[in-house]
């Protein structure tokens, strides 16, 4: 399949801040990150739920997008995802209509498992259990989204009785739903299941896909019609870690220690992730870079990314961009986003064609267009010297 007409391009925020900064400065970032992004004309933001580990900050994702859809006009503002283990489903419900209304139709749902133990851990609620908790809740929140009777439903970690929407959605039948999917296929057979979108949060690692994509899309198709439903390739949205500057030489040095602090000292030194390069922390970024790991360089690069991304899966409908403030700078990183509204999101969404058309009718046809100029300025030059 090729990709869409228009290609989504959005970030997902976890977000990730290194330690030894002031952290109420950095949640004011992301508040002025998705700000930017929507005046570059960005689809979407994605927000994460976090409470533990120290770098990702946003504990509430609909707290932070009820911040940011006031200063926001047109990019619409998703749960990146909302953890379903730890929440109450008609509670998470409830929020995401509420704030449905509240942004006019601008929100979306992403749903998954939670992606730290140690934010289970401090719950009490066993990690295993997790998967099945969630796939218990979205089926819930579904029907209590889709059916108009009231619902009892009795679980081993929440109750049900006679429970329904107090107010229905604003986005009829409801707003988009997407899952997690990562690492295990869980989150392709929830998406088969019931219907819904896909975040593919690990699209690139160690010089492949984690999967080859075409195949882990299949098992999202087989369980959908399992199931009688559908899913769309529409919906699917892959997340790379990616950093532009206007040159290849730029971005690696603006990148180079925050993306070490971001692989090293997070998801290695406190995730507990298998080391990725056995060197030099300086070395990290140049070492994912030529694995094919993270996308970091100048605009063609991306391009290139994204082409390799639609062979390898199949096609899909979204690129979102892992906000990890790998830039020295906040300059830095608004540029690196400049970057990708001005020359990689038109070669995705269509804008250029009809440019390039107009321009190479014109190039074709400009003699004798140039032609017609010259007579007709010396027609009027013969007109105005005949009446004096």
């Amino acid at each position: 399949m090729a990709l869409p007409a228009h290609l989504k391009f959005g970030i997902f925020l976890g977000p990730f801040h290194a330690l030894g900064e002031n952290p109420t400065l950095a949640l004011q970032r992301d508040l002025e990150l998705v700000e930017w992004i929507d005046h570059l004309g960005f689809d979407e933001a994605w927000i994460g739920e976090h409470h533990s580990a120290g770098w990702e900050t946003i504990a509430s994702p609909e707290l932070f997008i009820a911040a940011v859809a006031e200063r926001t006009r047109h990019i619409k503002l998703g749960t990146g995802v909302l953890s379903l283990p730890y929440h109450h489903p008609l509670m998470a419900a409830d929020r995401m209509v509420l704030l449905d209304h509240l942004t006019r139709g601008r929100i979306m749902m992403g749903v998954g498992p939670g992606a730290l133990v140690s934010d289970a851990y401090m719950m009490g609620i066993d990690p295993p259990t997790q998967r099945p908790r969630t796939e218990e809740a979205l089926g819930v929140i579904m029907r209590l989204l889709t059916e108009d009777e009231p619902i009892t439903h009795q679980s081993d970690w929440f109750t049900l009785k006679e429970a329904q929407l107090n107010l229905r959605p604003y986005t009829q039948p409801h707003f988009p739903i997407a899952v997690a999917a990562s690492q295990s296929p869980s989150g392709m057979v929830l998406a088969g299941k019931f219907g819904t979108g896909v975040l593919s949060v690990s699209a690139l690692r160690g010089g492949a896909v984690v999967h080859k994509l075409d195949q882990f899309w299949k098992i999202a198709e087989e369980t959908a019609e399992k199931h009688g439903n559908t899913v769309r390739r529409e919906e699917w949205r892959l997340v790379i870690p990616a950093h532009l500057a206007d040159t290849k030489k730029e971005a690696l040095e603006q990148a180079r220690e925050g993306a070490a602090k971001y692989q090293r000292d997070y998801f290695e030194d406190t995730m507990g992730f298998p080391v990725a390069y056995d060197g030099p922390a300086d070395k990290i970024v140049d070492h994912m870079v030529d694995e094919g790991a993270w996308c970091i360089g100048t605009p063609d690069d991306l391009v290139d990314t994204i082409n390799r991304l639609n062979e390898d899966s199949g096609g899909f409908g979204g690129i979102l961009i892992q906000a990890a403030e790998w830039a020295a700078t906040r300059e830095q990183t608004h540029r690196s986003y400049e970057l990708m509204a001005r020359y990689v999101m038109p070669q995705f969404q269509g804008s250029l064609t009809s440019l390039s058309r107009s321009q190479e009718w014109a190039s074709v046809n400009r003699h004798d267009l140039m032609a017609l100029r010259t007579k007709s300025l010396d027609a009027a030059t013969k007109q105005y010297d005949g009446k004096k």
